[in-house]
């Protein structure tokens, strides 16, 4: 009879190459890494915010304040008296124009948040929605806002009136500026105005309307030629006008996404 055999385990031992931890360099290309991804996301982030956030809650103001104009202005039609139109001025740059020039979406214009008198006799306060601008090729409907600072007027989506200019339907120069990108940007696509398009401005005293009459394509953001009550280029003398009327001007960034030029559309009142 046999003998049991003791069975003995064999342990048997992976042999590899021994683990090490990271060295000094190492630890200084993934420290880099990580600073690097961490940067791209908060990159992103920025994007998004200024291209999409910044956009949906200026739309949203804007659209509300549309909304409460016109419904305070459909629930109470104006009565305007004799003493309030002696009141009322023609558009003599007498206030001068913000320092920097033509201000926009982007550019200077930091402030400039003045007073001016309002269509219908009143007086708007600083900042204060008091008219809405319509442009039907572009489909765009928006407040506009005395005075053309970035903080307190352009960057809610509205559009700024600059401060001295002429106010709607009267003689001289009702001028306006407007984001191009970001903050709503209304005025992003107005490059595609054309000669003839309709643009209205309703405030509390009516309707204006008015045709575009002229477009300059690029101008210094000092060329301040272009909102004075008889509107010329200083820059191209070839652009504007040599004579008074009731002239609409939009002014805004070029190319987009900087704030380098000035994009110009004039239009001239036809009713109202």
């Amino acid at each position: 009879m046999r003998g049991r055999q003791e069975r003995i385990p064999v342990v048997v031992q992976a042999r590899g190459r021994p683990r090490r931890g990271r060295g000094p360099v190492g630890r200084a290309l993934f420290t880099c890494a990580e600073g690097l991804v961490t940067c791209g996301v908060l990159l992103v982030l920025l994007v998004v915010h200024q291209l999409w956030w910044t956009n949906e809650q200026a739309r949203t103001e804007a659209v509300q304040s549309v909304r409460a104009l016109e419904r305070e202005w459909d629930a109470s039609p104006p009565v305007v008296s004799p003493s309030e139109t002696e009141g009322m001025t023609d558009g003599a740059l007498s206030g001068g124009a913000p320092s920097g020039g033509p201000a926009s979406g982007g550019g200077p214009g930091e402030g400039g948040g003045g007073r001016s008198g309002s269509a219908s006799g009143g007086t708007p306060g600083a900042s204060s929605a008091y008219a809405v601008l319509r442009i039907p090729r572009l489909g765009l409907t928006v407040p506009v806002a005395a005075g053309v600072g970035k903080r307190q007027v352009l960057d809610r989506g509205y559009v700024g009136h600059y401060p001295g200019t002429a106010q709607p339907g009267r003689t001289g120069n009702f001028a306006l500026a407007g984001h191009r990108n970001t903050h709503g940007e209304p005025f992003r696509y107005i490059n595609r105005l054309q000669e003839g398009d309709r643009i209205t401005v309703r405030t509390r005293g009516g309707t204006f309307t008015y045709r575009v009459d002229r477009v300059l394509p690029q101008t210094s953001a000092r060329d301040t030629g272009v909102i004075e009550p008889v509107p010329r280029s200083l820059v191209h003398p070839s652009y504007g006008y040599d004579r008074p009327g009731a002239y609409l001007t939009l002014t805004t960034c070029t190319p987009e996404f900087t704030s380098r030029y000035r994009l110009v559309v004039w239009a001239k009142l036809v009713a109202g």
